[in-house]
């Protein structure tokens, strides 16, 4: 929901090809706004390659310089909309707000969900089409429930809430069938959306439960003795240092690590879990090579963090979300094969976006059919992840073929090349 100040998110495009393009936001600061505009960013398909941001603790400047992932045009007045959305709204804006803006702003965190049905006929790629209408519509995905019957017809259940609001709508509920069918041709059988009740949602959104000990690999909260092996690129242990002697105010925090897709949006996250306030931050992260990042920081009752358990425990964090932000593995589902992929979720719900996305490009790229998709919530120690399940078949060649699957996905999830 936009501001009705055009000052707030300027966006200016680069003078010559293969440059950044460059965001600036100037508004007032909160806890966590790092962490919601990377976000943002990230939704649209675009990497944070050098920023800058100050703020006094009422208002902030940030400066983004971002470069377009693929070949997709970037749509640059919606995200500036959406930036825009995500920003909070001086008092003196707020005032001269007519009631439609803030009814806008007074829903926002009160999406509707609802459910989308429909049936078609199988073929490669054919969840990761789906997921891309999805998207570019704004569709958010919730959960899904995914199966294929034994006559090759899929029947998809996604939950879904609307950016734009509008899904309770007679035309907005067309558009979105008349793009999936424009995706899918005659493969598409039958398309119903509708709200989701409460009940219905609390049958088909119980998420199974994992094996334990499939839950203590993928939730381990210890960080690799060794470097990672085989051709993904090696992390080399990433580097987190606190200082307290340089700002008589301040909490100086200092990165070092390989960069990856989403790698600023993690770093946010952690901080804004941790409600730290960034005053002042530097940080450049070219793709696929070491980037560094300096935070000035404080906590949210104005104090520099001294206590050495707080300093140990968001060190730890950070490092964890440098090396491992996301988890991937395969295991066997009885005589089938199963891929998990865990996205950590943020303290307010929210997690990386896209990631359902990337996992069914990864697949659809390697020629691997899915069979059953499952998303859901599953809670380890005192974080939650959301749980992508994703039943591959009953393939021979899948079996043999796992390490080239977790690679696969592991580099398109962290836009390794």
């Amino acid at each position: 929901m936009g501001l009705p100040s055009d000052d707030v998110v300027v966006i200016r495009q680069p003078e010559r090809p293969g440059e950044p393009s460059v965001i600036t936001i100037s508004c007032p600061d909160k806890t966590g706004l790092g962490c919601d505009l990377c976000r943002v960013i990230l939704l649209f398909g675009l990497n944070v390659v050098r920023g800058d941001m100050s703020t006094d603790g009422k208002w902030c400047y940030i400066l983004f310089w971002v470069v377009a992932r693929g070949n997709k045009a970037t749509r640059w007045g919606l995200l500036k909309k959406r930036l825009l959305g995500a920003c909070p709204v001086a008092l003196s804006l707020l005032l001269g707000m007519d009631s439609y803006y803030y009814g806008q702003l007074e829903t926002e965190q009160q999406s509707q969900v609802f459910l989308l049905k429909f049936s078609c006929y199988d073929r490669l790629g054919l969840l990761h089409d789906v997921t891309q209408v999805l998207s570019e519509l704004e569709l958010t995905i919730r959960r899904v429930k995914v199966s294929t019957t034994p006559d090759g017809r899929v029947i998809d259940l996604f939950f879904i809430t609307d950016t734009r609001e509008l899904l309770h709508t007679k035309s907005r509920k067309d558009e979105t069938c008349a793009q999936l069918k424009a995706a899918l041709g005659d493969f598409m059988t039958s398309c119903d959306i509708e709200v989701a009740s409460s009940e219905i949602a609390a049958c088909l959104l119980a998420s199974s439960s994992l094996p334990h000990s499939v839950m203590e690999e993928m939730f381990s909260v210890e960080l690799p003795d060794e470097p990672s092996t085989g051709s993904l690129p090696t992390l080399n242990n990433p580097s987190v240092t606190m200082d307290n002697s340089l700002s008589p105010a301040h909490t100086l925090i200092q990165l070092y690590c390989h960069g990856h897709k989403a790698l600023l949006y993690d770093i946010m996250r952690a901080l804004k879990d941790y409600n730290i306030q960034i005053s002042y931050g530097r940080f450049y992260a070219s793709h696929n090579e070491n980037c560094e990042i300096d935070l000035f920081v404080m906590q949210v009752d104005g104090k520099k963090i001294v206590d050495p358990s707080k300093q140990k425990a968001l060190c730890d964090r950070l490092r964890m979300e440098l090396s491992h932000p996301l988890r991937v593995m395969v295991m066997n589902r009885g005589p089938d094969t199963e891929l998990l992929v865990a996205n950590p979720v943020e303290l307010c719900g929210k997690g990386r976006p896209l990631v359902f996305y990337d996992i069914t490009l990864a697949l659809k790229m390697l020629g691997t059919r899915i069979f059953l998709a499952e998303i859901g919530r599953h809670v380890a120690g005192e974080r939650e992840w959301e749980v992508y399940r994703i039943h591959l078949g009953d393939d021979l060649e899948l079996a043999a073929s796992r390490n080239k699957i977790v690679e696969g996905v592991t580099k398109m999830l962290m836009g390794w090349d």
